[in-house]
């Protein structure tokens, strides 16, 4: 019964509002567009974009998500429900694993501390691939750890190999990666007493890879070995290059887990400083916790050192550190309140100072809307400075929203201080849960509005007519989304060059962003037939 409530529970926080707002571009795009056009063409085994095939990803994401259209329509809604849904098994399995280590406390904590923490909760109304992939290979590590304490070790290790297998097929190799480094990270801290026995690593192998054969298998048999060439190249550029300009110093990844995981990430400090480790449970029960904590701190390392290390620094990379993370901090929080571990006054002034921060961020937010002319003179970007001239209204009193949250952390420190430990842990945690509901409800699509909305709405005005449409001069899915884009008869369309200066068959459209403009200005092909908030539009003569 609990499991049920649970589960509706994590429905109510993740499932509403998810088409409130359109995709963002790249990423939500990027995948969405994908799953529509395997429905356009009824081609399920590759991914394409544009048409094209699209080598960066494998397809169970996108699989997904074209049955989520199949269900819902091709829009928004559709889009993120996959990872609605798999936040609410996330959150399921956080509850059932914690109960199973130790008790229904703390599965509840884990729980609480997963969907009460800014991005991990995010990301579930999001049409993102990383909580797909990460909830596939955070099962794959658990059933790992399970194998030596399972009287069922073969079952638990076939278990593990799917997950691996899935994990692989949503989003690459990198999953063999990240568990390889995992598992022998693990080997060398345990100094080869791992408890894993030879058979059971094999069984895991060996459906690991039956379960990405069913694709990798089939794609080779059907189309030769050049996807998949492609496929494996660009994983390796993107794990030694700075893919798209997403460049980032070392510890980009240590800052978006302190910040984006308040205040779960304000927990991982007790550990330091502190007394050695007394288990609340003694003999076998105390063994197994410890074990499966050692698995989580040596998964967290490995994550957060190698996504510090490649060149590639988006804020998704690190996303796989939440399991880690929320656990950790579960723990921790479990034995503050069971009274063995005691919150330090300096754990509780820092998480104060980046709650503050955070309900700063949001109190402001519609102050600078309201005064944004005041502002742009500020600004140097000429880009920015456009994208502020959107019609997006904002009144000061949106600002009791943060005010209200920042109230509640000040509240939530003070029991704190104050030795009032469960009350204050729950009040920080749900009213982090109220503060991220409002922002993807109330803020987000005014976000949205400046940022993109000017060249989505131009996108969807092209929905039914049968012409050209491309962007100049930036990388975009959007206008393969938005205009629902069907394939080109004419394979010169994916020449620019004949779009610009060619005897085109079509009414031709291009759009850019301002600070790009210039040059496509005194194109003498095109005239400009548009300007809004920093996108410039622009048909063929």
């Amino acid at each position: 019964m609990k499991y049920l409530l649970i589960a509706i529970a994590a429905a109510i926080l993740f499932v509403p509002f998810l088409g409130h707002v359109h995709l963002f571009d790249w990423d939500e795009i990027n995948f969405a567009e994908a799953a529509r056009e395997m429905l356009v063409t009824h081609n399920y085994s590759q991914v394409q974009i544009d048409f094209a095939p699209f080598w960066e990803k494998p397809p169970l994401f996108i699989w997904m998500q074209a049955i989520s259209m199949a269900l819902f329509g091709v829009n928004e809604f559709a889009a993120r429900f996959p990872n609605a849904i798999i936040g609410i098994a996330t959150i399921v399995t956080l509850f059932g694993i914690g109960k199973k280590l130790a008790d229904e406390k703390m599965g509840l904590w884990w729980a609480l501390a997963y969907a009460g923490s800014w991005l991990p909760h995010f990301y579930f109304k999001s049409g993102i691939i990383d909580p797909t992939f990460n909830y596939f290979i955070f099962l794959a590590i658990y059933c790992v750890f399970r194998v030596p304490y399972s009287a069922k070790p073969n079952r638990i290790a076939i278990l593990g190999g799917v997950a691996l297998g899935l994990a692989v097929l949503t989003k690459g190799p990198v999953a063999i990666l990240v568990s390889l480094l995992t598992f022998i990270v693990y080997w060398i801290v345990k100094k080869g007493k791992t408890g894993i026995k030879l058979p059971q690593l094999a069984l895991i192998t060996l459906f690991a890879f039956i379960t990405t054969a069913l694709w990798f298998g089939y794609e080779l048999l059907a189309h030769g070995w050049w996807f998949i060439n492609e496929f494996v190249t660009y994983q390796i550029r993107l794990l030694t290059t700075p893919d798209a300009g997403h460049g980032g110093n070392f510890f980009y990844h240590w800052i978006v887990l302190l910040v984006g995981c308040f205040p779960a990430s304000i927990f991982l400090f007790s550990y330091f400083r502190g007394k050695k480790d007394r288990s609340i449970y003694g003999g076998a029960q105390g063994a197994e916790v410890r074990d499966f904590r050692t698995w989580m701190w040596v998964l967290f390392w490995v994550v957060l050192i190698l996504f510090s290390i490649v060149e590639t620094k988006i804020v998704h990379y690190s996303s796989l550190c939440y399991f880690p993370l929320s656990f950790l901090a579960a723990w921790q929080i479990y034995r503050i309140t069971e009274g063995k571990v005691v919150l330090r006054a300096w754990n509780i002034v820092l998480m104060l100072l980046i709650g503050m921060l955070i309900g700063t961020a949001i109190t402001l937010l519609p102050i600078v809307g309201v005064y944004k002319q005041q502002l742009i003179s500020a600004i140097g970007d000429k880009f920015a400075k456009a994208n502020l001239q959107a019609d997006v209204s904002f009144s000061l009193w949106e600002s009791a929203y943060g005010a209200v949250y920042l109230l509640l952390v000040i509240v939530s420190a003070v029991l704190l201080f104050n030795k009032k430990v469960k009350v204050g842990i729950v009040m920080l945690f749900v009213s982090t849960i109220g503060a991220i509901q409002i922002t993807v409800v109330h803020f987000t699509p005014k976000i949205e509005a400046f940022s993109q909305r000017a060249a989505i709405e131009f996108f969807e005005s092209f929905q039914g007519k049968d012409d050209y449409v491309q962007v100049l001069s930036y990388h975009s899915y959007a206008h393969l989304f938005y205009t629902k884009k069907l394939p080109a008869t004419n394979k010169n369309y994916y020449n620019q060059e004949w779009l610009l200066k060619g005897a085109v068959d079509k009414p031709t459209y291009f759009i850019c962003r301002i600070t790009d403009s210039e040059p496509w200005r005194k194109d003498p092909n095109l005239e400009v037939i548009g300007e809004k908030n920093g996108f410039v539009f622009f048909k063929r003569k």
